[in-house]
């Protein structure tokens, strides 16, 4: 994400569309976390940080892809001696193989190909098959 285009606080609906969680799961996180700390605006609704995003997606990838417990994922980012560590973390779920950008490389190709042909020889190849 480009850091010009970041906003600088997000409702608890775009934190949950940015990390595919529920809001009763962010909620319920805040008890078991303490310090996942999101402030609140003068309406008393959730304004997440950008920071609290990391720790929500750090949190979630501990929990649901290494499948730690609350109480060994919360032991598990105290630990971290510091915050490049919890940084490298965060960011090993986001590292896209060469295999993976090959893939994608080729099925554009393959749809410019297919938007590049005449519609009506696309047309004539299904009436034969």
């Amino acid at each position: 994400m480009d850091s010009s285009s970041e906003k600088l606080y997000y409702s608890i609906s775009e934190v949950c569309s940015l990390t595919g969680l529920k809001p009763h799961v962010l909620r319920y996180w805040e008890t078991a976390f303490t310090m996942l700390k999101p402030s609140k605006n003068q309406s008393g609704n959730r304004v997440y940080k950008q920071e609290d995003i990391g720790l929500i997606k750090l949190i979630s990838r501990l929990l649901y892809q290494e499948r730690y417990t609350i109480d060994g994922a919360r032991q598990k980012i105290e630990d971290m001696d510091d915050l490049n560590e919890q940084m490298e973390l965060k960011l090993e779920d986001t590292t896209v193989s060469a295999e993976m950008i090959d893939s994608i490389k080729k099925e554009i190709s393959d749809i410019i190909c297919l938007l590049d042909r005449d519609p009506m020889a696309v047309d004539k190849l299904s009436d034969k098959g």
